[in-house]
């Protein structure tokens, strides 16, 4: 999505992914355009909905068996790219594989942020702290 795409779109609530909405602007009262510079902050509610406002239709079509293909070609393209290729690819590849999860959340029907918070919100899931302290053989 390029920066102007942003300007199409209404993304309001806070910024710890708590009741946002995304809706297209339309009429007198759209926020005015952002800089063609500008890189507005995203959260994991945040792209969830953007991902489910422009795919939905197609990923439940293609179903979680074929988005999951598609994710694992993403992360043997992120493979490369950690390897060989420049920042600018490694982000690129790191963008991909999200909106790839992502998509398989959506179709699921998992809240990714809720997931995320009940699963790390209170510490590692494996020794409970912040600073993980589990031996370095086991996970995470």
């Amino acid at each position: 999505m390029n920066p102007t795409d942003w300007d199409k779109l209404n993304v309001s609530g806070n910024s710890r992914g708590a009741a946002f909405a995304v809706s297209d602007h339309s009429g007198p009262a759209a926020d005015p355009p952002r800089p063609a510079d500008a890189r507005p902050e995203i959260t994991l509610t945040d792209l969830q909905q953007l991902i489910r406002k422009m795919y939905m239709e197609k990923d439940v079509a293609r179903g979680i068996d074929g988005t999951f293909l598609w994710l694992i070609e993403e992360v043997g393209e992120l493979a490369s790219a950690l390897r060989e290729g420049t920042k600018e690819e490694r982000s690129a590849e790191c963008a991909d594989v999200l909106a790839w999860l992502v998509t398989i959340a959506n179709v699921a029907g998992v809240d990714l942020t809720e997931a995320v918070a009940r699963k790390y919100g209170s510490g590692c899931p494996g020794c409970g702290r912040f600073v993980c302290t589990c031996p370095d053989a086991g996970k995470p």
